[in-house]
């Protein structure tokens, strides 16, 4: 049976086309970050693509609804408030719990990409927390 296509089913996202620096603060240095699902148009999920530089780690932050992150190449590391550095490589997948506590990024001698996953709260998908103690 061949399927329609609805006039509200959302567009393809083309690679490439969402692309832009991470806002500054939230981690030791920019990075790129494409939008591939926008909460405004997609209940309250969000979803993008990140590229870190080596060494370049986020701030401590949490999101209301938990995260996943799924690694598509390079080697990264993920860590949770109080534990110890986890590495990531292309093809893990990692999830956070709703306001967990946490940082991730590119370990000191990789590029790291993955794709991020996180649903929105009251229009909010992440907070940004102080940097490490």
């Amino acid at each position: 049976m061949p399927q329609t296509t609805s006039s509200q089913s959302p567009a393809i996202h083309r690679a490439g086309t969402n692309m832009r620096r991470s806002p500054e603060g939230i981690a030791t240095a920019s990075f790129w970050v494409e939008s591939l699902v926008e909460s405004s148009e997609n209940g309250n999920l969000t979803a993008m693509r990140c590229d870190l530089e080596p060494s370049v780690m986020t701030r401590w932050h949490t999101h209301p609804h938990g995260q996943i992150l799924y690694v598509l190449s390079g080697v990264g590391l993920a860590e949770r408030y109080g534990g110890s550095a986890e590495e990531l490589r292309a093809g893990d997948c990692i999830s956070f719990a709703p306001n967990e506590r946490h940082r991730h990024g590119a370990a000191p001698e990789s590029t790291f990409s993955y794709i991020s996953i996180q649903a929105a709260l009251d229009g909010s998908a992440v907070t940004w927390l102080e940097e490490r103690p």
